[in-house]
């Protein structure tokens, strides 16, 4: 398969961060406060704070360290890689970026005599230097980090939620809450903000400590809470095992006009669930009036999961792939109709963590004529990644195609794609039940 996902810049899950600078703790009484819940296997364990930067050396998921590589090896993986950036990359120029001056000072670094972890370290900066924020190298522990993802086995501890981090204004807002974690028994929901852990701030300076949520098995931790329109609260969470990714969210949209009108949230295409996940819930809805998929936080998967989806909606050729040179192959889906899924009138939201395979799925059903788009314009980030497999177990995916809509043949690299609605407001600002872009887009199906 191939896959375009761009580097997290916005949405990212909780992921451990390591070797960061340690802010001033905020100051202030700590309540005595009590879990809502308390895992099974927890029970009986005292309940009990950790000191926050011991978060960072305590890593999740526990994935094996990388294997020593001889510079011999680390000189064939460099090499192999230069040659075939310079043969397969979607552009020519080298996306304006002077490629061919970084390329002779790392190779001479590695000849110098580099680590195993500084290696991995510089490749992924070689390919960060091509500047298109969607090529990247993997070490082999990333590698089996992301098929873990892919496979929907990924497996961490923490409170199970996913963010959106919002630095400007010094808190990270939630992007979704994972079902039956300690997050959801504790009562946090989408667009609720995180604004500190046992005191310390989560965003500080312009950085972002995430890891800082994570920690051992059973550990607690008292998170500064802020839902929309109300004042920070404190909320005492015992952290557990997190297996999979974020699932698909589906529900029926209350109307007052007696419409049926049905909402699908895609967290990604990057779990290969969700082609079943949508499926369930379309046999669930049955016959609808409208649909409503809400593709905010999507930023992008594999193939073999945006596929099968888009089947349930639309068929034909949407567009094409094309490199450098030529098209090399053509976007066909075949339908596979589920109740009224391929007719159903349908609106799609988008904003700006909508990217590449979420950009591809949404735009082209707007390109098709089968869905109005509500929102704000999306990334603009839709090159397509191919893998590259080295000796070692490590991966270079490098944007070797773009896409080419059918109809009207837009560029959305760079720009993204437009919505014929504009409707939105920061995450943070509001809830199901007040969300600006559902509501204009009841208004496009002509249901309220």
């Amino acid at each position: 398969n191939y896959i375009t996902r761009s580097i997290p810049t916005g949405l990212v899950p909780l992921a451990a961060t390591s070797t960061q600078t340690l802010p001033v703790p905020i100051t202030g009484a700590i309540s005595t406060l009590q879990p809502a819940w308390i895992p099974p296997d927890c029970a009986g364990t005292p309940v009990a704070t950790i000191i926050p930067a011991t978060e960072e050396v305590t890593p999740t998921p526990a994935i094996e360290a990388n294997k020593p590589v001889d510079q011999q090896t680390q000189l064939q993986i460099f090499d192999q890689t230069v040659q075939i950036v310079n043969s397969l990359y979607v552009y020519p120029d080298f996306n304006g970026h002077n490629w061919n001056a970084v390329v002779p000072a790392n190779r001479a670094a590695i000849q110098k005599g580099v680590s195993t972890q500084t290696f991995y370290a510089l490749m992924q900066g070689l390919i960060d230097a091509l500047g298109d924020d969607h090529s990247r190298f993997d070490s082999p522990v990333d590698v089996a980090y992301e098929q873990a993802q892919l496979n929907g086995t990924s497996q961490f501890v923490g409170i199970g939620v996913l963010v959106i981090p919002e630095v400007e204004k010094s808190r990270i807002s939630i992007g979704g809450v994972f079902p039956n974690s300690p997050a959801e028994h504790s009562g946090l929901q989408t667009h609720d903000s995180l604004l500190a852990v046992d005191g310390l701030p989560i965003v500080q300076n312009g950085e972002v400590y995430t890891y800082r949520v994570r920690g051992p098995q059973c550990s607690a931790e008292r998170l500064t809470v802020q839902s929309p329109g109300q004042s920070p609260r404190d909320v005492m969470i015992v952290r557990h095992s997190i297996v999979g990714d974020l699932p698909v969210q589906a529900r029926l949209i209350p109307t007052t006009d007696g419409s049926k009108i049905g909402y699908i949230m895609l967290p990604s295409f990057f779990d290969e669930k969700i082609p079943g996940e949508v499926a369930d819930a379309l046999r669930s809805f049955g016959k609808l009036d409208g649909l409503i998929i809400d593709n905010r936080v999507n930023g992008g998967g594999s193939s073999d999961v945006v596929e099968p989806v888009l089947s349930y909606f639309t068929s034909g050729t949407l567009g094409q792939f094309k490199t450098r040179t030529a098209v090399t192959r053509l976007f066909t889906i075949q339908p596979n109709a589920i109740e009224n899924s391929q007719t159903v009138p349908l609106v799609i939201l988008v904003g700006r963590n909508t990217a590449s395979f979420g950009e591809i799925f949404s735009g082209a059903l707007q390109d098709s004529g089968r869905a109005k788009l509500v929102g704000e314009h999306s990334a603009g980030n839709v090159e397509i990644l191919h893998a590259h497999s080295f000796p070692d177990g490590s991966l270079m995916w490098l944007a070797e195609e773009t896409f080419d809509p059918a109809v009207h043949h837009t560029r959305w690299e760079g720009t993204g794609v437009i919505p014929d609605v504009q409707a939105y407001a920061d995450w943070d600002t509001f809830t199901f039940a007040t969300d600006p872009a559902i509501k204009a887009a009841l208004q496009v199906l002509g249901h309220q």
